[in-house]
């Protein structure tokens, strides 16, 4: 992207995974890129300095992406923001932009995608058409005939870099024993809420990363997280995926 001016971007996201590969991919758009994983540590940033967007996840433990925006709104801070959420769902997708983003990115997504995004609100010229891909028409495979590993997928997603893919799969293999550990006790307490926003957060992380089989337990799995009878099914069904995918790495 060649802007015509330092664009400096403020980036909240508290997964670490989907932290970094988004940091990576701004770094190669934005003269600067101000990190935030909390809205406290992005309303700390905002207020002060001059960003030309603001790049806010959707669904944070301490609040949501879109309450924040109104009160920076409110302050009369007028600078353009994206929303990024793994959720498909249009309801959700919808409330978002009514709530004043100017788009919204579907996590996982690819580099490409996030530019196009930032050509378009930024208004800078020559930034082509805009992915159209929709992971909520893409059908879920079953989880078992799906290879662990969608290397293909990860490299897309990291503009052909396999240096970028190793170093993601190696800060995705850290968290994942924590990510494991907070779903069992998700479940474990019957916390609906909880479990629904472990997955939803590694969902976008496994795209990312390419982790197929993960992401396709997950996406399968979405879905049902509001049942108290299907629960113990989701997480005894994802801890093996998990373990599956570990034992690769290691």
């Amino acid at each position: 992207m060649n802007a015509s001016a330092p664009l400096r971007i403020l980036l909240l996201e508290d997964d670490p995974v989907s932290a970094e590969f988004l940091r990576a991919a701004l770094s190669l758009v934005a003269t600067r890129v101000d990190m935030a994983t909390t809205l406290a540590e992005a309303r700390a940033l905002a207020r002060p300095l001059a960003h030309e967007l603001w790049l806010f996840d959707a669904n944070l433990p301490d609040g949501s992406g879109h309450g924040l925006l109104a009160e920076l709104r409110d302050a009369g801070i007028s600078t353009p923001a994206l929303a990024h959420t793994a959720s498909t769902h249009r309801d959700e997708l919808d409330g978002l932009i009514s709530a004043g983003f100017a788009d919204v990115l579907v996590k996982p997504f690819e580099m490409a995608v996030l530019e196009t995004a930032i050509r378009r609100v930024l208004r800078i010229a020559d930034g082509g058409t805009p992915d159209q891909h929709d992971p909520a028409t893409t059908p879920a495979l079953p989880c078992a005939k799906l290879p662990l590993w969608d290397d293909e997928s990860a490299l897309r997603a990291l503009n052909g870099r396999p240096e970028h893919v190793a170093a993601m799969r190696v800060l995705f293999r850290g968290e994942l024993p924590q990510v494991s550990a907070r779903i069992a006790a998700a479940s474990t307490h019957g916390d609906a809420a909880a479990l629904r926003d472990e997955l939803h957060r590694l969902r976008a992380s496994c795209g990312f990363v390419g982790a197929a089989r993960l992401g396709s337990a997950v996406a399968t799995w979405q879905t049902a997280a509001d049942s108290a009878d299907a629960q113990a099914d989701i997480e005894a069904d994802i801890q093996r995926v998990i373990q599956d995918t570990l034992s690769s790495i290691d």
